[in-house]
């Protein structure tokens, strides 16, 4: 497992990288130099190109596309079409992440069918027994086999994904006696494997919303742009999959195993 420490660095160089590449690409559009255009461009793809990796295993997993008719590269070629035709659209650089992230967004929707929202996981989510719980990850990580990345491919950071945490779900300092007691009772691998669970069953845009958050690093405003949808629309999917996150932890974890 990579060093978190290393993968927060690596997003910040990559943050800094795309602004920088900015000024560069605006100078080879004006030139229509498509060729060297393409190339600076796919300096600033790593992040872009593992959102559409994740995106595009959700999808196989939930039947939203057929296995074996997409690939990542076939999006990033798409993408680097749209971005070189639509590129005067972008004002600065600090509107060009989020922009290609928008980009990337609106070409996988076009691809998929519309998911159906799993209402009745969240419905009986506090009625669910461990065996339940422990059947449902087994399942859920036999499914997880939709793989689009080349095995070369796996050290890159467009395709690393930092394991999710408590910290990541339990924000309020009023929290802080629960985070404490399931760090006692569960392991890294335990907290991740349950979030990505729960997140699995979660609606598109309030998954890839959290995602974007967290994952990315993106600001709500930002995630706002990206999905097309108002600032409060952000907020309330990530406070909506905070307190179904927080409250599958604390029923699966804090409390006496049902019979």
């Amino acid at each position: 497992m990579k060093d978190i420490s290393k993968y927060y660095q690596e997003k910040s160089e990559w943050h800094l990288l795309v602004a920088s590449s900015f000024p560069i690409l605006v100078q080879l559009k004006k030139e229509e130099d498509k060729t060297s255009f393409f190339k600076e461009l796919e300096n600033t793809l790593p992040e872009v190109k593992k959102y559409i990796n994740v995106k595009l295993k959700t999808a196989l997993k939930k039947g939203q596309i057929p296995r074996g008719k997409y690939e990542v590269n076939e999006f990033i070629d798409q993408l680097f079409i749209e971005v070189y035709d639509h590129f005067n659209e972008v004002k600065n650089e600090k509107e060009f992440r989020p922009w290609l992230f928008k980009k990337a967004d609106d070409l996988l929707d076009d691809a998929m069918v519309d998911e159906e929202f799993d209402a009745l996981f969240f419905k009986n989510i506090d009625e669910y027994s461990k065996q339940e719980w422990d059947e449902m990850e087994e399942k859920y990580i036999v499914d997880a086999d939709g793989d689009f990345v080349m095995e070369e491919d796996l050290e890159d950071i467009s395709y690393y994904t930092k394991p999710y945490s408590l910290k990541d779900v339990f924000v309020d300092t009023t929290e802080e006696e629960m985070t404490e007691k399931l760090d006692k009772k569960l392991n890294e691998e335990q907290i991740n494997r349950h979030i990505e669970l729960v997140l699995h069953k979660m609606s598109e845009p309030m998954r890839t919303t959290f995602q974007l958050f967290v994952d990315h690093r993106f600001e709500p405003k930002e995630i706002a742009k990206i999905k097309n949808i108002s600032n409060k629309e952000v907020e309330l999917f990530l406070d909506d999959a905070r307190r179904d996150l927080k409250r599958s932890i604390s029923k699966r974890f804090l409390i006496d195993d049902k019979s």
